[in-house]
């Protein structure tokens, strides 16, 4: 059954009602009717804004036909109406808008009384018996956008006057385009700063069927701080993908692009925006870069005495490979910028390529890969080989010929860094293999692997002691009864909120000694090549962070949330 056929075959209500009226013929209606769907609009919507009718004589034939009273908009109040009655949803998507309540009854304006089902939802939502009023539908359509948006407005400025204060300095070329800021505008901006100055990595634009909401992530976990009406999740969105230089009307294929803020304090915040089209709506995640919180030490990676003259040794060998493994939002790129600004210095030429450039490094050349241009990470790798490098850097190893060309470039004088996707350090080796990498040649260029996770740390201001500690568990666990004295617990504070207040690295270093590498050659398996790993000396994440958690810096609960007790 074709389209034309499927809704001539369910051809009822309005549509019936126009034909049976002769005021459109059938063969149009439908034609219209189709295009209203494409459209995403009401028939009658379509109909009056395309002038193939009038608001007036629509009305006029419906309120007639359902015996129902002509109601003239323009009487309306619009602080009276009492929007809060009904799911805004219902108004926004069937055009029903409650107009007012008198002798126990709401009265909805529509245009359509056909829409029985609704009708009887919204008496089940509110409770009281429904009467109708038949409106010219662009007043109504008017009156609508009209309410929402004064709603959502309102949300917008209520959000703005109970938040941080958005000081006008903070913000120097995030806004060209509009002086006196509307709104939208404003709640973007301060949702932008805020996310800054609270430190959160990413911020999500969540739209669902029944609600819109914005997150942050915050260390590691997602929290939600905004829930703005739904009607207003198009306009957030056309302003963000406005400051990325994105396409507005596109709302159905993902979309990648990135912005700056530049604030006052003469540092630039970088936005990097991937769009995505659900059901719901347009999701939009914004990855916020701030160069200027990140310090790049070895000291604020959190690696104990033996961790850090391990990963010193290696970063001080002529060539091999070092490879950091975890996964996403474990602090990989950190720890290899880190390295970076270690070795970075007038005698070396170091290069990078990466996708994309997080962290701009003066002195080091970085290059952004360019898939859609041809720019991978293989060709650049190959075009760097020539261009007489001591120490390269690879944002990740994808595929057999990024890691060929890193397995080479290590064998013949070059250091180089990069990361894969792995659970443990020992379990690099594997990834390895099943890439294609013969074991010798591993053996033979890998000088260290890191793996690592991020865990969340206890805020200074409000960690207890618990009273009810489980000391058989934590004995089974290598705690002695005073070092189980010392453990805490996260509370929750005006500082933190949560109990905790930034994150500390957990972090296992695998060095390949010459033991280490014949085991390789023999074939041995990940196990294997931990436990030999682990006899010389090598701490797990797991191990590390009970360290972590004897130092009181994190909990037991924060520890088990990020690494797991077998590693």
């Amino acid at each position: 059954m074709d389209m034309t056929t499927a809704i001539e075959h369910r051809l009822q209500g309005i549509a019936q009602l126009i034909v049976l009226k002769n005021l459109i013929s059938k063969s149009k209606i439908i034609e219209y009717q189709n295009l209203a769907l494409t459209n995403k609009q009401s028939l009658l919507n379509y109909l009056v804004t395309n002038h193939l009718a009038t608001a007036s004589t629509l009305s006029q034939i419906v309120a007639e036909h359902f015996n129902l009273p002509l109601f003239d908009l323009d009487q309306i109040d619009i602080d009276a109406i009492p929007l809060h009655l009904i799911n805004e949803s219902l108004t926004y998507q069937y055009s029903v808008l409650p107009i007012f309540v008198r002798t126990e009854h709401l009265f909805l304006a529509t245009d359509d009384p056909s829409q029985q089902a609704i009708f009887k939802e919204i008496q089940f939502q509110t409770s009281f018996p429904i009467k109708l009023v038949v409106v010219e539908t662009d007043k109504l359509q008017k009156l609508i956008d009209k309410v929402l948006n004064k709603k959502e407005n309102q949300y917008l400025l209520n959000y703005l006057d109970h938040s941080i204060e958005l000081d006008s300095s903070d913000l120097v070329n995030i806004d060209l385009k509009a002086a006196d800021e509307v709104p939208i505008v404003k709640f973007v901006n301060q949702i932008l700063l805020a996310a800054i100055k609270n430190g959160a990595s990413d911020i999500h634009f969540e739209p669902y069927e029944e609600m819109y909401r914005i997150r942050y992530r915050l260390d590691g976990l997602l929290t939600e701080i905004a829930t703005p009406p739904i009607c207003s999740s198009n306009q957030i969105s056309a302003r963000i993908k406005v400051l990325a230089n994105l396409d507005i009307s596109e709302r159905r294929i993902p979309q990648d692009g990135h912005f700056q803020m530049k604030l006052a304090s003469n540092y630039i915040v970088d936005f990097r925006v991937s769009t995505c089209p659900t059901i719901g709506g347009e999701k939009l995640v914004v990855r916020i870069i701030n160069t200027a919180s990140i310090r790049l030490h070895i000291d604020s990676l959190g690696l104990d005495n033996l961790q850090k003259e391990r990963f010193l040794t290696a970063l001080g060998k002529p060539q091999g490979l070092i490879l950091v493994t975890g996964p996403t939002g474990s602090g990989k790129t950190l720890s290899l910028y880190t390295a970076l600004t270690i070795l970075n210095s007038k005698e070396k030429n170091i290069s990078t390529v990466e996708d994309p450039v997080e962290i701009k490094l003066p002195g080091i050349n970085q290059v952004n890969v360019n898939q859609k241009s041809g720019l991978s990470f293989a060709t650049v790798l190959r075009s760097l080989l020539r261009q007489d490098p001591d120490i390269m850097m690879i944002g990740e190893i994808r595929d057999l010929e990024t890691a060929e060309i890193a397995i080479k470039a290590a064998q013949t004088g070059h250091l180089v860094l990069s990361t894969l996707h792995t659970n443990s350090a020992a379990e690099t080796l594997t990834r390895l293999v099943n890439l294609g990498i013969p074991a010798f040649n591993i053996a033979h260029s890998a000088i260290l692997l890191v793996a690592q996770r991020l865990a969340r740390r206890l805020c200074e201001y409000c960690k207890i002691r618990p009273n009810d500690l489980p000391q058989q568990h934590l004995k089974a666990l290598g705690f002695s009864g005073s070092e189980a004295l010392n453990l805490y617990q996260a509370r929750g504070c005006q500082h933190c909120t949560n109990g905790y207040r930034g994150r500390l690295g957990l972090f296992e270093l695998l060095p390949l000694s010459k033991k280490i590498s014949e085991q390789i050659m023999n074939g041995a398996n990940s196990f294997e090549i931990q436990k030999l790993a682990q006899v010389e000396g090598m701490m797990t994440i797991y191990q590390s962070g009970l360290e972590k958690v004897k130092q009181g810096l994190t909990t037991l609960e924060e520890l088990n949330r990020v690494a797991c007790h077998d590693e």
